[in-house]
């Protein structure tokens, strides 16, 4: 028996030691937010963007939050948004690798600063496009699609439900999910 629980705690050590840390809430602006007369540029120096990471984004509802491509964010453009939010508290998952581009779609705002690239690292098989893959078009219809996001937030399991909030700074990736599945696993497999 002591020989079997010996392997099973240095599984559960090989286990542990190949969980990717713990994903990164960037609140965007710090302090002040998604908002005009921030510095963005300054912002993201010295941080690193990675996969499973997530962009916080907090403003009044007279601005807005959207996803664009590499072209609109050059310009300024905000018709053609990868995803758009108005909501007043946005949160974006970093799902892939590559640079991401933000602006505020209000006439004038991007112009005035509202406007943030990060450029994310890490990756693995993702379930969603690139940024920058934008909108497609059917060439059987002519009919345009732009791409949902989605927001998943994975929490380890426990006996009590908790309610994730947009203020927390960290998510648990698919792989510590993965990770907190096989303890419990193996705890069972101990205990019984």
């Amino acid at each position: 028996m002591a020989k079997q629980s010996s392997g099973i705690l240095c599984l559960i050590l090989i286990a542990f030691a190949a969980v990717p840390s713990w994903a990164t809430d960037y609140t965007v602006g710090d302090t002040s937010g998604w908002a005009l007369g921030v510095d963005y540029t300054s912002w993201t120096g010295g941080k690193t963007f990675k996969v499973g990471d997530n962009l916080v984004f907090n403003y009044a509802t007279s601005h807005t939050v959207d996803e664009v491509t590499q072209s609109d964010y050059g310009t300024c453009a905000a018709g053609n948004a990868i995803s758009t939010d108005n909501t007043g508290a946005t949160t974006i998952p970093l799902k892939t690798p590559g640079t991401h581009y933000f602006i505020c779609g209000v006439v004038g705002h991007c112009g005035g600063g509202m406007k943030l690239s990060v450029t994310v690292t890490g990756g693995g098989p993702s379930a969603s496009p690139p940024a920058g893959s934008g909108t497609t078009t059917s060439p059987s219809s002519g009919t345009t699609t732009t791409p949902a996001t989605a927001t998943t937030t994975l929490t380890p399991p426990s006996s009590t439900t908790t309610t994730a909030q947009p203020s927390s700074s960290a998510a648990l990736t698919p792989f510590g999910a993965l990770f907190f599945t096989l303890v419990a696993l193996i705890s069972k497999l101990v205990m019984s």
